[in-house]
């Protein structure tokens, strides 16, 4: 069942979601080499253009078009087409039949690739950071096909948008996974069935789920025919890309179609205004926020608050809750995302007074005097967090960004306290592209500092980590982009 939620004090029920699955054994005709794909040269592609090569890791600027910036090396399939080396799509040299793919991509600001199973069925790749509402040509869609012999506006048809826009900035790598059966042919090569999109997940999320393929895509190898196998194709002439970690791994003998059917509706949470909910909430490596509070938007950017650590615990995009595992018979409590997330590390307090910019963070509130005070709403039902540690009180304000490309964050600290420094970040890798920007954890988020009252912040190790602190005075405010 389905709840939409205008506040956190009211909830009315809107209807049933009901999830069907198909299950399906067909036999697979490919014996094409499974496994990672080598990235330590080009020898996995036939004839690869000039604007492809091999980097060790790729990079972009948000206010920078097009261009992606490679770093050398080895592991990164990187696509930069410009006039001096024009854009050609790469065809591997195995074909595949029956197929399960996964990797990672990377689009440059207003970039446009696509992923081609067989060369023939086109899953779109785009910079779709800003859009709002998803069509079959945005990221993640399946392309539609094309006639020319039809009226115009209408010779593009029969494609696919995603269930949701799942998408992440340009110049963040994005995770994708297909499970992708191919056309079925009898002995006299006549086709039996068509090809499907058995499951699609973008970032975690799924956005296509057993969709039939009733012909090839507009720009289809072959004139439209189709075929039993066909190399994998990754579109080169229409913008800067990067691919890492490609997988490809032909299925068992025996194929089985994805079954989702439930014994158990979902009980979903909506947010078509400002909702909040109070739950049990799991987040990295399955840690437990008992006192979480999840603040969902209409523009379909939410998050979760840490009230015990006074601590954005996570962001994401897409619809707003599953709250099945919470409401359901007796429930355990939680609630779960339904969107792509952006987990945004261990547990930890966002405040810390330290005695040097290297002491330990710290790992508990003794000695703090940490209270949490709940929250306010404003007008417009938006919480203003409170708490008070080390002898003041902090109010912790978090706002979905313009165009919903993220959360912004202020605390306001009442009286000001020698030694306080906030945790903003913390990640594997914590990068400088820019001013005031960093890029977290494998480039998987972008850190903003709008305003730190004129200090700078630091990039400290943590054991096999990185921090990223601040001191804070009054008033501090960054942005989270993802």
């Amino acid at each position: 069942m389905l709840l939409r939620s205008k506040n956190h004090a009211s909830r009315s029920l809107m209807g049933f979601l009901c999830l069907y699955g198909i299950g399906m054994a067909v036999a697979h005709p490919v014996s094409a080499q499974s496994g990672k794909l080598p990235l330590q040269d080009l020898s996995a592609f036939r004839e690869p253009g000039q604007s492809w090569s091999i980097t060790s890791d790729a990079s972009a600027k948000l206010d920078n078009p097009h261009v992606l910036d490679a770093v050398a090396g080895t592991g990164v399939l990187f696509n930069m087409p410009d006039k001096k080396r024009p854009g050609k799509d790469l065809f591997s040299t195995q074909e595949y039949g029956d197929v399960d793919i996964e990797l990672d991509y990377m689009m440059a600001p207003g970039s446009n690739s696509g992923i081609y199973l067989q060369g023939r069925y086109e899953i779109q790749l785009l910079d779709s950071w800003n859009t709002k509402v998803s069509k079959a040509g945005d990221n993640g869609g399946i392309y539609e096909r094309w006639d020319d012999s039809r009226p115009a506006g209408q010779q593009g048809y029969d494609g696919h948008a995603p269930r949701v826009n799942a998408s992440r900035a340009p110049g963040l790598w994005q995770h994708m996974k297909i499970t992708f059966q191919a056309p079925r042919f009898d002995a006299s090569g006549k086709k039996t069935a068509n090809a499907r999109m058995l499951l699609v997940e973008l970032n975690g999320v799924t956005i296509h789920e057993n969709v039939e393929l009733m012909g090839p895509t507009r720009g289809s190898i072959g004139g439209g025919d189709e075929k039993a196998t066909g190399p994998l194709r990754l579109q080169g002439d229409h913008g800067a890309v990067a691919f890492r970690n490609i997988t490809i791994n032909k299925p068992g003998e025996a194929r089985t179609g994805n079954d989702n059917n439930r014994t158990v509706d979902p009980i979903l949470v909506d947010a078509p205004v400002n909702t909040i909910l109070r739950s049990f909430m799991d987040v990295k490596n399955n840690k437990r926020v008992v006192h979480a509070v999840s603040v969902g938007s209409p523009e379909k950017v939410h998050y979760t608050y840490d009230l015990d650590k006074g601590m954005v615990a996570q962001v994401w995009r897409g619809e707003f809750l599953d709250a099945t595992p919470m409401w359901h018979e007796r429930g355990n409590g939680c609630s779960r995302p339904r969107g792509a997330v952006q987990l945004l590390g261990e547990p930890f307090f966002t405040l810390s007074k330290l005695s040097s910019p290297q002491a330990a963070w710290m790992t508990d509130t003794t000695g703090t005097g940490y209270r949490p005070k709940g929250y306010v709403l404003d007008e417009s039902d938006l919480p203003a967090f409170r708490y008070q540690v080390y002898g003041t009180a902090v109010s912790d304000v978090v706002r979905v960004l313009p165009e919903g490309h993220g959360i912004r964050r202020e605390l306001t600290i009442a009286a000001p306290v020698e030694g306080l420094y906030a945790k903003l970040a913390e990640g594997t890798t914590i990068e400088t592209p820019s001013k005031d920007l960093y890029v977290i954890d494998g480039k998987s988020y972008y850190l903003q500092v709008d305003d730190a009252g004129g200090e700078k912040p630091v990039i400290r190790e943590a054991g096999a980590t990185k921090e990223l602190i601040i001191p804070v005075h009054s008033k501090l405010s960054y942005s989270i982009l993802f």
